[in-house]
């Protein structure tokens, strides 16, 4: 599959919720996962590896009580390997609830996502 192949199976799963599929279906060993944090002092998060991506949806799970989620995309080129996926999301955290929007940037290589990194988490 091509990155937006890849892209479009990715917006598919998680519009009916199914992460864990994602994962299972599209995600590489071997991949690495980055998290740009809003405030600019913060330094970035990392995982890296399958297991290690896996362990990160279970957190957000427990963190977060997502009301709503807009995913919106793919945005890729033909023959590219990467694609773009804006989130939009509703969420509970800490007793507040806020309206967060972020981009994930993918990278694909033999059909698997090997690379993301979600950017411009914004709450409102």
């Amino acid at each position: 599959m091509d990155a937006r192949t890849v892209g479009l199976r990715l917006v598919e799963l998680t519009t009916l919720g199914k992460d864990a599929k994602v994962l299972d279906e599209l995600y590489a060993d071997d991949v690495i996962s980055i998290e740009i944090l809003s405030d600019p002092a913060a330094e970035p998060q990392r995982w890296l590896g399958l297991p290690a991506v896996r362990e990160k949806h279970p957190w957000w799970a427990n963190a977060a009580t997502v009301h709503n989620i807009d995913v919106e995309g793919p945005f890729a080129g033909n023959g590219d390997d990467h694609f773009v996926v804006r989130f939009a999301m509703d969420v509970s955290m800490e007793g507040r609830r806020n309206k967060m929007i972020e981009v994930g940037l993918f990278t694909v290589a033999n059909s698997k996502i090997v690379r993301e990194v979600y950017l411009g988490l914004v709450r409102t």
